[in-house]
């Protein structure tokens, strides 16, 4: 289980696998459970999950965290990997943060952009709130999740919440994160000229649709694809939302 630090703070991260490299960024409050789904979709890449601060086993130092400080957090992780370049998957805060760190950083090769705007003043900050664990399990899944998920299998949504008791950011480090997202402003989009997909939740209650298909558009090389669901709907939607990750890797990877 590598560690790195960032200005003193632990930063926790695993790596599984062979090939060019897929970092995935998290969302607020998270723990690394959130890309089971995903990195288990990629044998023919390598796969590097990490730790935010104040989540899972990092360090929970007192806020407040910015986009920038995340992503200097990352470039850290990246850096003590060894990592010369990356695939960057994030979610909602991560694809924040995988903005941030394209524009500032070079080992950057795509983009994949989960419920994310790019602006936090887009974000409804009292449905993001919703999502913290300190509402209690259930409740807390109802922005994240549809009905039809929540209800279709009881035994997998107990195991999202072991998960979660195990490894999300709760109290401060929550708030703290979730600052981050809500006071995020993006560097100028027409400098990110990085191979991008933008997917967003149909019924995503805290990045609305139109934030999402902005995000897409402004981007010189994006492109925005609505999922059904909520704000994880990548997660109840993974089997698709994976194969076309896969696709997208393929076309913009040099396997020579």
């Amino acid at each position: 289980m590598p560690t790195t630090t960032n200005r003193g703070v632990s930063l926790h991260y695993e790596a599984e696998g062979d090939g060019p490299c897929v970092a995935f960024v998290g969302d607020v409050g998270y723990g690394a459970w959130l890309w089971g789904w995903h990195y288990d979709a990629l044998p023919a890449f390598e796969t590097l999950v990490w730790d935010l601060r104040g989540t899972g086993d990092s360090d929970a130092p007192a806020g407040p965290y910015t986009v920038g400080t995340l992503a200097a957090d990352l470039e850290a992780v990246l850096s003590d990997h060894g990592v010369g370049s990356v695939h960057l998957v994030g979610a909602g805060l991560g694809g924040m943060v995988a903005l941030q760190y394209a524009h500032r950083y070079n080992r950057a090769r795509t983009l994949t952009l989960y419920c994310t705007a790019a602006s936090g003043s887009d974000v409804d900050a009292d449905a993001l709130a919703d999502l913290s664990l300190d509402n209690g399990s259930d409740a807390s899944l109802e922005g994240a999740f549809s009905e039809a998920f929540r209800t279709a299998d009881p035994d997998l949504l107990d195991r999202i919440s072991e998960w979660r008791r195990a490894d999300d950011a709760t109290g401060d480090a929550f708030e703290a994160q979730a600052a981050s997202m809500t006071e995020f402003d993006a560097p100028p989009l027409y400098e990110v000229t990085l191979p991008t997909e933008v997917y967003y939740g149909v019924d995503d209650p805290v990045v609305p649709a139109s934030a999402a298909e902005a995000l897409g558009a402004d981007l010189p090389r994006g492109t925005a694809t609505a999922v059904e669901g909520r704000h994880c709907c990548y997660v109840e939607h993974a089997t698709v939302v994976t194969d076309r990750l896969v696709s997208f890797l393929d076309e913009h990877t040099d396997r020579e």
